[in-house]
């Protein structure tokens, strides 16, 4: 937080101007103390965008899955063609979306949400939404999501602060996801990743990225990272994981990096 502060900050208003028309995302992981390094060496380039005086906003997150976890398990083996299904609350604005996300054999990610007026589900895992689905809530399922509403059960939960960053060009944002926690709804168990950044670079693919020689000078490399995915592998041992280890083995060592 000491170095954030030192950022020129960029407000929510400024930042809607920001049209990536070319966009290119890529995600990596790296632990607390590397990502220390990144933010002071990326200072002169990039401003901080702050809400409310805040530069690390809280978020929350509730993951739905099928009883069989059919979401999970399409990702887990590899199919490029999956969607999730979740609810992002902001909890400092207290807004709150039903979203669907949709990516496809092209790498393509397109995301449909509508806002709902609560917030995560509490309900166990017991055949019901766990969400007031008021009028319009259900249309939007089966309008945008390939399953039916009706085998959507609450799965996973999780919290984290990102921080956003934008360069004076306005020609990318970077996110950066820390203090990830996980409560798994049908297990009841937690999972605490507090030493890991995940890192998300969203760019026009035509510009230069000033981050990208940051990131390969400090040795931080491209590493996908659901949240969903690696959350509920952390918390529900009954899951299959094959195509998950190397990942896991990876996480477990910088989770234990000083």
């Amino acid at each position: 937080m000491d170095i954030i502060g030192t950022y020129s900050p960029i407000t929510l208003e400024e930042m809607s101007g920001i049209k990536l028309m070319n966009r290119i995302d890529t995600k990596f992981v790296t632990t607390r103390s590397r990502l220390m390094d990144l933010l002071e060496l990326a200072e002169p380039a990039y401003r901080v965008q702050e809400t409310a005086g805040r530069r690390a906003i809280p978020y929350a997150t509730a993951y739905f899955d099928t009883e069989d976890f059919n979401m999970y398990v399409t990702h887990q083996n590899g199919h490029a063609s999956r969607q999730k299904l979740r609810i992002r609350s902001y909890v400092a604005s207290g807004l709150n979306f039903l979203e669907v996300k949709t990516k496809d054999n092209h790498k393509r990610t397109r995301k449909k949400r509508v806002e709902v007026p609560d917030s995560l589900p509490t309900a166990a895992h017991d055949g019901t939404i766990a969400f007031t689905a008021g009028d319009g809530y259900t249309e939007f399922m089966h309008k945008h999501l390939r399953y039916d509403p009706a085998t959507m059960l609450p799965a996973l939960e999780n919290s984290f602060n990102r921080i956003t960053l934008v360069n004076r060009a306005k020609t990318e944002r970077l996110t950066i996801d820390i203090d990830l926690k996980f409560h798994n709804l049908v297990t009841g168990k937690d999972a605490s990743l507090s030493n890991l950044a995940i890192v998300e670079l969203k760019r026009d693919g035509l510009q230069p990225s000033p981050v990208l020689d940051l990131l390969l000078q400090l040795r931080i490399m491209p590493m996908g990272f659901s949240k969903y995915c690696m959350g509920s592998a952390l918390t529900n041992p009954d899951l299959k994981i094959n195509r998950f280890k190397e990942r896991l083995r990876l996480i477990d060592r910088m989770q234990h990096t000083l």
